[in-house]
């Protein structure tokens, strides 16, 4: 299946210029509905009627990521359809958005050959542009429908505190309004399980945000108003359950490949990759992290190998053709920091590989650059610097930070990398 997707989208990549246009889009509040039709999810259901093989991939951020909606709508699936072999595809990486689903749909959904995606990144995208939004979300669509055109896609928009304001107005917030412009072009169905969050609060059945026992009768939704307890994710779950019943009679199984013959936005990202670092473009002192490293345990499955270094001065370089490229990294206690040069030009100043969060290790990108000539090629070089990033951010969260910081957990100036994300393609 690998093999096959790369395939397509080479060619898929290749006819993009032949392909019609929209009407530029421009961005306005969209109408917040729970539901939203549209197409249907004919395919998928069709499969759960007939009793087969039914993979349902969830790509998303934490909400996802949490036993929460998506346990319990694959549970809903598996007694809905009991006739049905109902099995999930996990994709959701806590505390990413779509623009770095885009460069891993292939590696972390389609080579999995789904039935139907849901796709829910409207919190982890609520501080991006709708402009690049439409860039990532469309780029996702295109990838899907271009490896099959049989696999359903439903958005699916979360809470977060604050969305309350756009939707006790009857308007969905602003990454959700992008998203539902865009699954109006290719019509997609959207669930917004936010609304009936702010319907219960508004009604005194809910509290958004507490640490504390409610009173009876009011839903404690979360502890930091964004990550569902059980019954916030009950919630959730009770509304997709109804939405996709409700959709089983209207439905229809649908070829979606006409649907692609017109692009939502010219620059989208359908052409996204990631490109496995290898060791010819390292040098100084780096090394593969062996299988039975923690770190490549938890995190291998998904990023693929993990190349590491400590080593100031040791450098990962490599030339490409096209307008972006960053580098699929874990932020770490003890992450160093990174001196970028493109084309000869330093970057301002070190980029650390550690943040606020940094009392564990997580997925990230490293953003190198962006809005290149896609014609040109361009040599990139990534340094290790022999300082540490200031750890003083990370403070807050430690009980005694004046001795933590300075235990061997906050020491080092470690880079742990595993694939280049592309938009373009890697030069020999």
């Amino acid at each position: 299946m690998q093999r096959r997707f790369i395939a397509v989208v080479l060619v898929a990549g290749l006819a993009l210029s032949s392909r019609a246009v929209a009407t530029p889009p421009e961005y306005a509040p969209v109408t917040a509905r729970e539901v939203q039709f549209r197409d249907g999810l004919g395919n998928v259901l069709a499969k759960l009627d007939a009793g087969g093989d039914v993979k349902v991939a969830y790509f998303g951020g934490s909400i996802t990521a949490a036993a929460g909606w998506r346990v319990q709508t694959l549970e809903w699936f598996r007694q809905a359809y009991p006739n049905a072999n109902v099995s999930e595809i996990n994709a959701a990486i806590g505390g990413t958005g779509s623009d770095l689903g885009v460069f891993r749909l292939g590696h972390d959904v389609l080579s999995h050959e789904p039935d139907l995606v849901f796709v829910e990144f409207a919190v982890n995208d609520g501080g991006a542009s709708p402009e690049r939004i439409w860039q990532a979300m469309e780029g996702i669509v295109q990838q899907i429908w271009t490896a099959d055109p049989h696999t359903d896609i439903c958005y699916v928009y979360t809470f977060r505190t604050g969305y309350e304001n756009d939707l006790n107005q009857g308007l969905c917030p602003r990454a959700a309004s992008a998203m539902e412009m865009l699954a109006q072009h290719y019509g997609i169905p959207s669930v917004n399980v936010a609304m009936p969050v702010c319907a219960m609060q508004r009604e005194g059945k809910l509290i958004f945000k507490s640490d504390e026992p409610t009173p009876e009768g009011v839903l404690r939704f979360s502890s930091d108003g964004v990550h569902p307890l059980t019954e916030g994710h009950q919630l959730y779950t009770d509304l997709i359950a109804q939405a996709v019943t409700e959709m089983r009679k209207t439905s229809k199984p649908t070829d979606h490949r006409p649907k692609l013959a017109t692009i939502f936005v010219e620059d989208n990202w359908q052409a996204a990759k990631m490109v496995p670092i290898t060791e010819k473009m390292l040098s100084g002192d780096w090394k593969r992290l062996p299988d039975g490293d923690p770190l490549a345990r938890s995190f291998g499955g998904r990023m693929g190998p993990l190349w590491y270094s400590g080593t100031p001065g040791s450098r990962i370089t490599f030339k490409f053709r096209g307008s972006l490229a960053k580098l699929y990294d874990l932020l770490g206690p003890d992450g160093g920091q990174v001196v970028v040069t493109v084309d000869g030009k330093n970057c301002d100043k070190p980029v650390p590989r550690f943040d606020s969060y940094c009392t564990y290790h997580r997925i990230a990108t490293l953003s190198i650059v962006d809005g290149l000539d896609p014609s040109e090629t361009h040599t990139v070089v990534v340094e290790i610097h022999p300082d540490q990033p200031d750890r003083s951010p990370v403070a807050f969260r430690l009980k005694d930070p004046d001795t933590e910081l300075k235990a061997p957990k906050f020491q080092g100036t470690k880079v742990r990398v595993s694939q280049i994300l592309l938009l373009g393609d890697l030069v020999e």
